[in-house]
């Protein structure tokens, strides 16, 4: 610096006239010099508590995109390098493990949760990117449970988002379930199949107990052509997280948000009845913003970042020039 301090001092007895417009050009040489990759991995205090985030970017001046995981309690950071591999060149990634999940979990006492006290984490959460990074807005990308995170944070603080991306969100739930057990006893009747049809009859919505919710999830598998859940894993998510999971399916994103007011994308799976890809397209149709797209992943169902992750990946650098 003191030797970019004398040249410029050189440049203003020498020529009035350079110095006005190279030395714009060194300062930016002098940034430009500073920026570097960034791998960290860390305990922040949000919401009173330590939560667990981790950073990747080749560039520490890339703009931030947080990664908000679904569930709620499913942490991705022991495979998030599978689907942001691409994105660490065009952004800093940043993932987060919610309250109850990842290593946060293994960081703090057990406390009950509620979708308000995970809604305002994820608001501190930005917050604390922002102020970090130096950025007045960053992206932020939700999955399912993460896209319904995403969206409630894109009608409270869309002042804070340089855009929305929502993967497989949670649009209305209650009514996505709905659908989706209606469609799963319809095609039990076509195969004759009394079994399942007696199972899925003791199913009610919202979920009631974590066995209901598994016979659900179980012919959801079938119905997507993916791998069921155990019976052990649903009622061991079930005991935290059932009753804010209910709580959170009640939101009708129609209803309470008709209009986003920053850039919101919607990336779908095709074959998505997890998340009724019907509802999040009927919801895109309607939806007014200043800017929103929709892209479809014809190979997909609940998982496009994770069963198409070259096309994903792309998209959301194809987002990023688009702002």
């Amino acid at each position: 610096m003191a030797s970019l301090a004398r040249n410029v001092s050189a440049l203003f007895i020498l020529d009035p006239i350079a110095v006005k417009y190279l030395v714009p050009c060194l300062l930016m040489l002098s940034w430009l010099s500073s920026a570097g990759p960034i791998h960290q991995a860390e305990a922040v205090t949000i919401g009173g508590i330590q939560q667990w985030i981790q950073i990747s970017g080749a560039d520490d001046q890339a703009p931030v995109l947080l990664f908000i995981h679904g569930g709620p309690g499913n942490s991705v950071m022991s495979y998030a390098d599978r689907f942001t591999t691409q994105l660490k060149q065009h952004f800093i990634v940043v993932l987060w493990d919610q309250r109850l999940s990842g290593k946060t979990a293994t960081l703090n006492k057990f406390t009950p949760v509620s979708v308000g006290l995970l809604v305002q984490d994820t608001q501190e959460v930005v917050r604390y990117l922002s102020t970090r990074f130096n950025q007045h807005k960053i992206y932020v990308m939700g999955h399912s449970w993460g896209g319904y995170l995403a969206l409630r944070l894109a009608i409270e603080k869309p002042q804070w988002l340089k855009a929305c991306l929502v993967i497989s969100p949670m649009i209305h739930q209650e009514e996505s379930e709905k659908l989706t057990l209606s469609i799963m006893k319809q095609q039990a009747i076509a195969q004759n199949d009394q079994i399942s049809l007696d199972e899925l009859n003791r199913v009610r919505i919202p979920f009631e107990d974590a066995e209901q919710l598994y016979i659900h999830r179980k012919g959801l598998s079938k119905l997507m052509n993916t791998t069921p859940p155990t019976r052990s894993r649903v009622q061991k998510w079930a005991d935290p997280w059932l009753s804010v999971f209910n709580e959170a399916t009640q939101t009708n994103f129609l209803e309470v948000a008709p209009r986003l007011e920053c850039p919101t994308y919607f990336l779908i799976g095709r074959n998505d009845y997890q998340t009724y890809f019907k509802l999040t397209e009927n919801y895109y149709q309607k939806a007014d913003c200043p800017e929103k797209k929709l892209y479809w992943f014809e190979q997909s169902a609940h998982n496009p970042h994770l069963t198409e992750t070259p096309k994903f990946e792309q998209t959301v650098i194809d987002i990023k020039n688009l702002n």
